[in-house]
């Protein structure tokens, strides 16, 4: 009884499996990384008792925008495919006699048989078709429930301190080398592989990928306040804190990261507010300006001194005194370091000879401007009238006399003429 039952499903099997199937997959949702493809099941259709991990030679599988599909075969890869279309599988270990040689595929075919045979009547395959999704997925949220170390550097003041921020936001990632995530990370799945099964491993390992990447913003000269502005800068270090366990061993990478709320103690921020507004007084003349306006705020305390307004003077002076700093002192050095400063400064460089200013604003010493082509205006034709003025149109602008016919005048071609024509080129005087 035995063989007759193992005789009738392998055949049975292997006749039930040689119809051509279409795999697809429904569109996934953001947190479907991997899916398992289905086979099409219609009322309509006859292929109701085929192998659910069998592929016959000649499948078509449908790949739409967004996604990636694996062919595996006894839990290796044999075929990837991830430019949307359908595609057809004829390198299949199972034959079917709708495709292809029919004389090979119904040899093929018995071959197929006896080993079903040999196993009993099972097929002894395991064929199966995967889907990734290759979008990016967006909206992981992230939190620092332990403030970061950060290194605040400000060159224009000397200040380098270490501080602590904290941060929240959402990042996006995207699965780029699906052939490792399936290696590493999902392996067969029975139906999908979704982010809940590794969401808290990647999230751990993004805010461990913080520090690091702060450092490197920090490195920059970046302000940690002008972080959130940056958000090109942090994915790119991110990324290579995270090349090794995400890129080379998950295939996976950042996007882009948007950051809700940076903040730093308030300790730290007055902190660093103070020695700010002490660096300034290094200048002289700021320095000048700080002691007038404490002395003006001490006037005005001294005048009303409840126990005298000449009481409060002499404390001022004696304050004054003590300080041993001059206001006036003060503002006259600023004023000579600025002074230092502009004469330190390179001078403009003198116009070329011969050079002149076009509308356009370039300067240029031919005939023709460098940038737009427009010609050097040529000077107009001037003359002096009897008062003394000199003129360049037709009548004095001061007196109203004519001019006279035999004044002298320059032609656009350069030729001076005292006539009513260019004795050069004709051109009639203006």
């Amino acid at each position: 009884m035995g063989l007759i039952r193992a005789a009738g499903g392998a055949i049975g099997g292997t006749l039930a499996d040689q119809w051509i199937d279409f795999f697809y997959a429904e569109a996934m949702p953001n947190n479907v990384l991997v899916t398992r493809g289905q086979r099409q099941r219609t009322g309509r259709g006859a292929n109701t008792r085929g192998n659910e991990n069998i592929i016959s030679n000649g499948s078509g599988i449908a790949v739409a925008d967004g996604q990636c599909m694996i062919i595996v075969e006894q839990g290796r890869i044999m075929d990837f495919c991830a430019e949307p279309g359908e595609y057809t599988w004829n390198q299949s270990s199972e034959p079917s006699l709708f495709t292809g040689d029919l004389g090979q595929n119904i040899t093929n075919t018995f071959k197929v048989m006896y080993d079903r045979f040999t196993r009993g009547g099972d097929t002894g395959k395991d064929q199966r078709v995967y889907y990734f999704n290759i979008r990016e997925l967006t909206g992981n949220k992230f939190g620092t429930a332990t403030p970061i170390p950060f290194r605040v550097v400000d060159a224009n003041i000397g200040l380098d301190i270490d501080i602590t921020l904290r941060a929240n936001g959402v990042y996006s990632l995207k699965i780029s080398d699906p052939l490792l995530f399936y290696a590493n990370v999902s392996g067969n799945v029975e139906h999908q592989f979704t982010t809940e099964q590794i969401d808290a491993q990647l999230k751990s390992e993004f805010l461990s990928a913080l520090k690091p990447a702060f450092g490197r913003l920090s490195a920059m000269g970046m302000r940690y306040s002008a972080i959130p502005g940056h958000t090109t800068e942090l994915c790119q270090a991110l990324n290579e804190a995270l090349s090794e366990k995400w890129g080379n061993l998950r295939g996976m990478h950042v996007i882009s990261v948007a950051i809700n709320s940076l903040s730093a103690p308030k300790e730290d921020e007055d902190m660093i507010k103070q020695l700010q507004r002490k660096a300034v007084m290094r200048d002289p003349g700021m320095a000048g300006a700080a002691i007038v306006s404490a002395q003006a705020e001490a006037m005005k305390g001294a005048a009303a001194n409840p126990g005298g307004a000449m009481m409060g003077f002499m404390g001022l002076n004696m304050a004054q005194q003590a300080g041993g700093m001059n206001a006036q002192d003060l503002l006259m050095a600023g004023q000579q370091q600025r002074e230092s400063v502009a004469q330190q400064q390179p001078a403009a460089p003198a116009p070329a000879p011969g050079s002149w200013s076009c509308t356009c604003g370039a300067t240029s010493t031919g005939r023709f401007c460098q940038e737009c082509g427009t010609p050097k205006p040529e000077p107009a034709p001037g003359w002096t009238c009897a008062c003394g003025t000199p003129n360049t149109g037709r009548f004095c602008q001061d007196c109203g006399t004519p001019r006279p016919e035999n004044s002298g005048w320059t032609c656009n071609c350069g030729a001076q003429n005292t006539g009513r024509f260019c004795q050069e080129c004709g051109t009639p005087n203006k």
